[in-house]
């Protein structure tokens, strides 16, 4: 078996006398039932995708940023020229993001993940090579990923997931950088949910109108070259391949290898949506395993998360990626989580219940 196959093998649904025995658990904790909200739900969903209940605390917190660039770049949908991308790459690594400072807010680790830059990079500490190519085609004109390369980058995701997990990380967290590929996401969230291009294509970086109406007609025809219109009827790798990047491939992989090892992973903002409904439409269980970090300003986002069924942590309005919406929820997590190990019953407090 290849690793995307033993991978999606290995993906089980949540269980459902973990998620039995933690409802029944926050019932019996020293507050109100219900108190804690959308809390309670966080800690039953990591009990479930843990098949043990309490959950393992997720912490140490893994940050993993896949970077890679984007043919369609060259229609003109962004005003960053594609070489920030690698320019970014090298702030990521010299500590001097944002994603960096909140990954050290929250003692999370960085791990840069060169799956697709349009540029060869050098050896660095917090690197990990694994490039499928400089960047896809342009998915306006036809795929932009063949469906080998996208495989292999499903593959990359998986494996960056499983050394994550390996060096001790109970929890991991997506990221991303990569010019243009806000356009790659609404270009994915249309294909997987049906929705018109103009509802879920967002301004990205802060494209003007005139851009945005270019960047809504570049993922219209996208769609439509590409067979996703409606005309024919593509698998969820081959919707991946058409109009995906390398860094949707590879966070989807990275979905998938977390949920494999029933380790929870936080997902981003509208990059990390739009992969994780590919991730989803080649294991549908993966979504059991996954929480939403926040709720990004992009449209798209929100109806990804709708459709995955994830109700979003933390809404800031916030549209930078790099994993920071994910970063700034794992806290939230880890409180749901702590809740369960550490706050007394009614019983062992000795503490009257509320009568029934």
């Amino acid at each position: 078996m290849t690793i995307l196959e033993q991978t999606l093998a290995a993906i089980r649904p949540a269980d459902p006398d973990a998620l039995a025995e933690a409802r029944a658990h926050q019932d019996r904790l020293t507050k109100p039932r219900g108190a804690l909200g959308v809390l309670e739900e966080v800690a039953v969903r990591l009990a479930g995708a843990a098949a043990v209940n309490p959950p393992p605390l997720p912490a140490p917190a893994a940050l993993a940023i896949f970077a890679a660039d984007h043919g369609v770049h060259a229609q003109g949908v962004s005003p960053w020229p594609q070489e920030v991308t690698v320019q970014m790459v090298g702030n990521f690594l010299a500590g001097g993001a944002v994603a960096n400072a909140f990954a050290a807010q929250v003692g999370a680790s960085v791990t840069v993940v060169d799956v697709g830059v349009a540029a060869e990079l050098a050896p660095a500490p917090g690197l990990t090579h694994g490039k499928v190519a400089h960047g896809t085609a342009d998915m306006s004109l036809g795929p932009a990923m063949t469906v080998e390369q996208a495989v292999t980058a499903l593959e990359t995701g998986i494996t960056v997931a499983r050394d994550l997990v390996a060096q001790g990380a109970r929890c991991l967290v997506t990221g991303d950088m990569g010019i243009a590929n806000t356009t790659a996401s609404a270009a994915l969230i249309c294909a997987f949910t049906g929705r018109d291009p103009a509802e879920v294509t967002g301004r990205g970086t802060g494209v003007d109108d005139e851009t945005l109406a270019r960047k809504v007609e570049v993922v219209r025809r996208a769609l439509r070259v590409n067979g996703l219109d409606g005309s024919t009827s593509l698998s969820a790798l081959e919707t991946l391949a058409a109009v995906g990047g390398l860094e949707h491939a590879a966070i989807a992989g990275f979905l998938l290898g977390g949920a494999a090892l029933r380790v929870p992973v936080i997902l981003d903002g509208v990059i990390a949506g739009s992969a994780a409904l590919a991730a989803a439409g080649l294991a549908s269980d993966v979504v059991d395993h996954c929480v939403a970090g926040h709720r990004s300003a992009e449209p798209g986002h929100a109806v990804a998360l709708a459709h995955l069924g994830l109700r979003p942590l933390v809404e800031l309005e916030l549209r930078l990626g790099e994993g920071t919406g994910g970063l700034l929820a794992h806290p939230l997590v880890c409180a749901a989580v702590r809740v369960m190990h550490e706050v007394a019953t009614f019983d062992s407090a000795g503490v009257t219940d509320k009568e029934a």
